[in-house]
């Protein structure tokens, strides 16, 4: 590799260059994201438990008091914890479906974003580049004016000038 060239692909960027942007928005969204989730999300998932284990308990005392409950309040306790697992697991499932599915939408959102200021980035380049090849042009024909008039101010015509200056014109490269 050609020593000239390395800090041309250095200025390009590379895999190990960091968006200051995108990470800043990043960090916002997660903890947007996590303030709801603990703002709407886990309180009543907690107080639903708490309020399961709450009856739970009430149920063991009462079967404590009678024997010939006893037994019959053991199944039906055993069979509700198994019922409250199940939903525990099903409601964190569906939770983290859910911040999955979120976190997705967001990730599309970004790079939807970063698509769009990139092309906005690109057709600025563009029109500036446009604008100063314009520019360009414009001096380079007022400078061949200046010094086509000087050198052949005597010996030429000014219809022969201008002709001379449109030819230098058209042969200037273009984008």
């Amino acid at each position: 590799m050609n020593a000239a060239l390395i800090p041309a692909l250095v200025a390009a960027g590379g895999i190990t260059d960091i968006d200051k942007n995108l990470f800043v928005w990043t960090l916002v969204l997660f903890a947007l994201f996590a303030f709801l989730m603990g703002k709407f999300a886990w309180g009543p998932l907690l107080a639903a438990v708490e309020e399961r284990e709450r009856s739970v308990r009430e149920n063991v005392e009462g079967a404590q008091r009678s024997h010939a409950d006893a037994q019959a309040l053991l199944a039906q306790h055993k069979e509700m914890l198994r019922e409250a697992g199940k939903e525990r697991e099903e409601i964190m499932k569906r939770a983290l479906r859910e911040a999955e599915q979120i976190k997705a939408d967001l990730h599309t959102k970004a790079r939807e974003e970063s698509d769009q200021m990139i092309a906005r980035a690109k057709e600025q380049i563009d029109r500036q580049k446009t604008q100063a090849i314009q520019e360009l042009r414009g001096e380079v024909a007022a400078l061949a004016m200046a010094a086509a008039s000087k050198i052949v101010t005597s010996s030429m015509t000014p219809d022969a000038q201008r002709k001379l200056v449109e030819e230098f014109i058209a042969n200037v490269p273009r984008a």
